[in-house]
């Protein structure tokens, strides 16, 4: 899976359930920053499925205030359909948290501010093209993280990660035994630590403990350091 964009490809945005004033902000706020996109609404979610697969969207963007249904459901049948970044929008915390566990790559509360929105956007796609270039693979006992082809393995087996999670663990790998605080995740894999949410954080962490993991409740890699932040614990091991 490829983790990056080129830099100065349009943004391919898809809007799904958004409403005419949230289509219009978000357009208006592309429009001033001059940057080029291609905006696509589906009017609901089964539409939105037919627009992956037709326009290949870099982001999508869900509007969880308009639909009905299964917020899990939904975030994971969007997640096995498309490697696109997935925003969510809604104002029950219940909604948001269900999401990010589903696979979900940020989130914001309703009503939208759609210049923030558009400013996340630009942030967290500028941290992704900026791939790790790494020429070799980084191996931690039965942990093998290829960074420039974008790969996991774990006992030779492929892990499935979002380019969020794939991102955060490169970030904690290619210093281990380092403490990374929350808001220098924030920074370093979403691009904007200042005026983020710890919780992001967290959540990603949970996801990529389940996938790369033995016993997630007893994490071998990505340690909690209290007070503090994470750390990824483990010694390179060379292979020749």
């Amino acid at each position: 899976m490829h983790h990056g964009r080129p830099a100065q490809s349009p943004i391919a945005l898809l809007l799904v359930e958004g409403s005419p004033q949230l289509e219009a902000g978000i357009a208006h706020s592309f429009a001033e920053n001059k940057e080029p996109h291609d905006l696509e609404v589906a009017k609901s979610f089964h539409d939105s499925l037919t627009a992956i697969h037709k326009k290949q969207p870099t982001v999508i963007v869900l509007n969880f205030s308009a639909i009905d249904g299964n917020t899990s459901d939904m975030v994971k049948q969007m997640r096995t359909a498309t490697s696109a970044y997935i925003y969510i929008v809604s104002d029950h915390s219940d909604t948001i948290l269900q999401g990010l566990e589903a696979g979900a790559d940020e989130y914001h509360e309703h009503p939208v501010n759609c210049q923030l929105l558009v400013a996340r956007m630009h942030a967290l796609l500028r941290r992704a093209s900026g791939a790790f270039h790494l020429e070799n693979a980084l191996h931690f006992g039965h942990l093998e993280i290829r960074p420039d082809e974008g790969r996991v393995y774990r006992d030779g087996k492929e892990i499935s990660l979002t380019r969020t999670e794939f991102r955060l663990l490169c970030e904690l790998a290619t210093s281990p035994n380092k403490v990374f605080a929350r808001e220098t995740l924030l920074d370093r894999v979403w691009g904007y630590g200042y005026f983020g949410d710890g919780r992001l954080v967290d959540v990603h962490v949970r996801r990529l403990r389940t996938k790369i993991e033995v016993r997630p409740d007893a994490p071998e890699y990505v340690v909690t350091v209290r007070g503090l932040g994470y750390r990824f614990d483990g010694e390179k091991v060379n292979q020749h």
